[in-house]
């Protein structure tokens, strides 16, 4: 990547292949090998701390969310309430990069590279943005990605299994987690995450089971989700029309970033949640009857916690895992299905450079019960089978994908979206007689 930086009236690239004289090369902890190769291409030599006080991005209040789980929904929630309260605010996550409400970048990876972010947040400065939310990675953590960023306030959802094919242990990525907490910064820790440890000094909590900062007094998860939520002798309550007990944490998790970083009161803060409709693919419901909802889960907790949203109810589940990535989950999500599902169906998700019919495999050995599933690794057909069996009175939840509109095969992107099969099956059940 090589761009023009206006304030610096200079090119500067982080790839020593891109060089032209004069320009400046980002080194960073990933590229600090090809310095000297940089030099000889007649770069000069910058650090990201150096840039960003030439940028002077310390003008920005930058909310940084990290967590297995929930770290899309949350960065959204906050987004949408600073815009409601009426702050000019940034976005840059999974889904993308947004700026006052208009969408300035299709998505990639969950949080850039240095320079993009760097990059996004001069562009959010000249857009006269005030707030700049913006979502980390475990990956990102540990690549120093976000070295040198001065975070006004630091979140963390939750922390369960993932990424160990990048991290090798539970324990270092929770590690590697923990370890964007035990600075001094200010930040907001999920109280009820029992694998949290952070720096105590300049660290609010919120919760739901356990005493926090930010305590939640009361809830309710009948038509969407509604809770009281006390903060010092502030009192206030929220409404909202998604659903799940996850999502009363991000909600939470919104709220009290809210509140910290602007300082109104928790009642108008509370008032603009019900303006937030949730996030694409995210408990996404694309049918109402029978009801089926299209969901990114791919953890085990993950789905376990899309699977309690529903207490009581018959739930047929879609899903596969992801290829070239912790295998070690994979048994874990099929006892978690086992557990709350009462037909499943196992397929592929996005393979990669795996074979379909052995990730899904190594899924169904996690599962007790063989007699409730149905194996079809073409994706688009067990959708298909699982609409045609599905009763009226039960859920379908396709999960894994959520929003993506791809599926990963090999080193190819291939069209595919959970949501648009769907609608086409719906659209053409009667026609076609099933």
């Amino acid at each position: 990547m090589r761009i023009k930086l206006d304030r610096l009236d200079r090119y500067i690239t982080d790839n020593s292949k891109e060089i032209e004289k004069g320009d400046l090369f980002l080194k960073t902890w990933q590229n600090a090998a090809f310095s000297e190769e940089a030099k000889k291409a007649g770069a000069d030599i910058v650090t990201p701390a150096q840039i960003y006080e030439n940028l002077e991005i310390d003008r920005l209040k930058i909310i940084g969310i990290t967590g297995t789980n929930g770290k899309t929904t949350t960065a959204a929630a906050i987004y949408s309430i600073l815009l409601d309260l009426g702050y000019k605010t940034a976005l840059q996550g999974t889904r993308g990069f947004f700026i006052n409400d208009a969408k300035a970048e299709e998505k990639s990876l969950t949080t850039p590279p240095i320079l993009q972010n760097l990059y996004n947040m001069n562009r959010a400065l000249e857009e006269g943005c005030e707030f700049f939310v913006m979502e980390v990675s475990s990956h990102a953590i540990a690549q120093k990605r976000v070295e040198s960023i001065d975070f006004t306030l630091k979140i963390l959802t939750n922390i369960t299994q993932d990424h160990l094919d990048f991290h090798k242990s539970l324990e270092n990525y929770i590690y590697t987690k923990n370890s964007f907490f035990a600075d001094e910064s200010l930040k907001l820790i999920n109280k009820d995450e029992e694998k949290a440890k952070f720096n105590i000094k300049n660290a609010m909590t919120y919760g739901v089971e356990n005493p926090a900062t930010f305590q939640v007094m009361a809830y309710t998860m009948k038509e969407g989700l509604g809770a009281v939520i006390r903060f010092g002798s502030e009192i206030a309550d929220f409404h909202s029309q998604i659903t799940g007990l996850f999502n009363l944490y991000n909600l939470t998790a919104a709220i009290a970033a809210a509140k910290i970083v602007t300082n109104k009161e928790l009642k108008e803060i509370c008032e603009t949640v019900e303006n937030f409709g949730g996030v694409s693919g995210r408990m996404e419901v694309v049918c109402g009857e029978p009801l089926v909802i299209v969901d990114f889960a791919h953890t085990p907790d993950g789905m376990q916690k899309v699977f309690e949203a529903f207490p009581g109810k018959d739930i047929a589940v879609v899903f596969g895992a992801g290829g070239d990535r912790d295998r070690g989950k994979r048994p874990k999500m099929g006892a978690v299905a086992n557990r709350y599902a009462k037909k499943i169906y196992l397929t592929s998700d996005n393979p990669r450079n795996e074979k379909p019919e052995k990730i899904i495999e190594e899924i169904y050995v996690g599962i007790n019960d063989k007699e409730k599933v149905k194996i079809l690794p073409d994706r688009k057909e067990a959708i298909k089978r699982a609409v045609k069996e599905l009763k009226k009175e039960e859920i379908l939840l396709i999960l894994g994908k959520g929003d993506e509109e791809y599926q990963i095969v090999g080193d190819r992107k291939i069209p595919f979206d959970d949501r648009r099969v769907i609608r086409e099956i719906f659209m053409h059940q009667d026609k076609n007689g099933f």
